[in-house]
């Protein structure tokens, strides 16, 4: 069971993430990807996956068991980090937090001789794990991630109006199907006894896209105070398909290949036009309307415009 202690200044200072986090759903994804739980949910993506996990996923993979625990400097704790911001903190971990959690997983299984750079800091060893995950990530996550990000933003912001139109503690009481709220104490049902105090620093709710079963955060309580917790999932959410059909009858085949594309990456109007195959005109008219539809946003980039997906933008294409 998960105990987690909170004060009035913690309810007052938990929130939700503000966006999906690459290095929690890229551990996470790990488990699913080996596991067989989630079942029809991801079957097919992990058909999809599996030749190129096989090949990318060391070392990222001697690190994260098929279950129990995996080390804690693989989901840096710095808020709302992007993938890339996520692989330079993991590039710059501590020493002393490589060894910490090195000595917690070597007390349950066998480690790989090349750990041992790992535990003295050794930088080319902490570029070698950093260049896996970023691997994993685009071998078996970046295809889907518009989807995934999607799914994360609805349930974001159902919870968001959860918080703003009830409170928190209903939030709280509502978080997971375990969740048993009794201020001052958040119980829930986790694979081990594990007691979490906040102490004035409030919790981080994480809603997981590859999250499965029972919710999840750091061993070590003094980090940021995290829970990672399972969204739902619709089947047939990795089906193939480079425009989603019903988004192409709303919105039309070009229009829908241009949110798509600056779903899947930020560009500029000139990059837009090049990864859908139109002209400069047609992708800036496409990215005009889909602007003013609330999803985009264009900002100056120089002597360009660059277009960026909004969270409406990608609960449609989740949706579509």
């Amino acid at each position: 069971m998960l105990r987690i202690h909170f004060t009035p200044e913690d309810l007052a200072r938990t929130r939700i993430s503000a966006a999906p986090q690459p290095m929690w759903e890229i551990l996470l994804s790990m488990y699913r990807l080996r596991g067989r739980e989630g079942g029809v949910i991801f079957e097919e993506w992990r058909r999809s996956v599996a030749q190129a996990a096989h090949v990318t996923t060391r070392p990222l993979a001697d690190l994260a068991a098929q279950s129990g625990y995996a080390v804690d400097f693989l989901t840096p704790t710095l808020r709302n980090l992007s993938l890339a911001e996520g692989l330079e903190a993991l590039r710059r971990t501590p020493k002393k937090r490589l060894r910490a959690d090195l000595a917690v997983l070597a007390g349950s299984r066998r480690l790989p001789s090349w750990t041992a750079g790992l535990a003295e800091g050794r930088p080319e060893t902490l570029i070698r794990l950093a260049g896996s995950v970023e691997r994993y990530f685009t071998a078996c996550l970046a295809p889907y991630w518009v989807r995934v990000c999607g799914r994360v933003e609805q349930e974001r912001a159902r919870q968001v109006k959860t918080m703003t139109e009830e409170g928190c503690e209903a939030l709280l009481a509502r978080v997971h199907p375990t969740a048993r709220w009794n201020y001052p104490v958040l119980e829930l049902d986790y694979p081990v006894e594990h007691e979490l105090r906040l102490n004035g620093r409030g919790l981080c709710l994480t809603p997981s896209f590859f999250c499965w079963g029972l919710p999840t955060t750091f061993l070590d309580g003094e980090l940021e105070p995290t829970l990672v917790y399972p969204i739902e999932h619709k089947v047939g959410w990795s089906g193939d398909g480079a425009t989603h059909r019903p988004l192409t009858s709303l919105l039309g085949r070009t229009r829908a290949l241009v949110l798509e594309t600056i779903g899947e990456r930020s560009g500029t109007t000139t990059e837009v036009a090049s990864r859908t195959k139109t002209s400069l005109p047609t992708a800036s008219q496409q990215a005009a309307t889909l602007r003013a539809a609330g999803l985009i946003t264009s900002s100056q980039n120089g002597q360009s415009v660059l277009h960026s997906i909004t969270p409406l933008g990608l609960a449609l294409l989740a949706e579509g």
